[in-house]
């Protein structure tokens, strides 16, 4: 009974700390669409497979995820095929990351990549 009873602990505590951390997931329209309808903050990282600059933002991105209090999602955009979403968000250059609150952009960033400077710009939706 007492397995049972730490392992049930251990689950709890483990989703309670996945609940408020960085969650990177590619980009489709819907996730888009339903974070910002439901006033989440949320990240789009237009991305492009062959930019060293996004590879190491990438890196950052995936060592923020174990810090507590990155409570939103990073839709990682693919920046060659994405035209029409590089459109309505007006975006020029691969390694650009844009933070949303809803439907209100709160942080844009090209080329960095900092850590403190990419963990500010998450900071400033939540």
């Amino acid at each position: 009974m007492k397995i049972k009873q730490i392992l049930l602990a251990s689950l709890l505590v483990l989703a309670a700390t996945m609940a408020h951390a960085l969650d990177i997931q590619p980009y489709t329209a819907a996730n888009l669409a339903a974070a910002q309808k439901a006033d989440k903050p949320v990240a789009l990282h237009f991305h492009a497979d062959w930019c060293p600059t996004c590879r190491t933002q990438t890196a950052v991105l995936q060592n923020l995820k174990s810090e507590k209090g990155l409570d939103l999602t990073v839709l990682v955009a693919n920046y060659d095929t994405e035209k029409a979403l590089k459109r309505r968000f007006k975006v020029n250059a691969q390694s650009t990351l844009i933070v949303l609150k809803g439907q209100k952009e709160v942080a844009r960033l090209v080329g960095d990549t900092t850590a403190d400077g990419i963990r500010t710009a998450l900071k400033s939706a939540l």
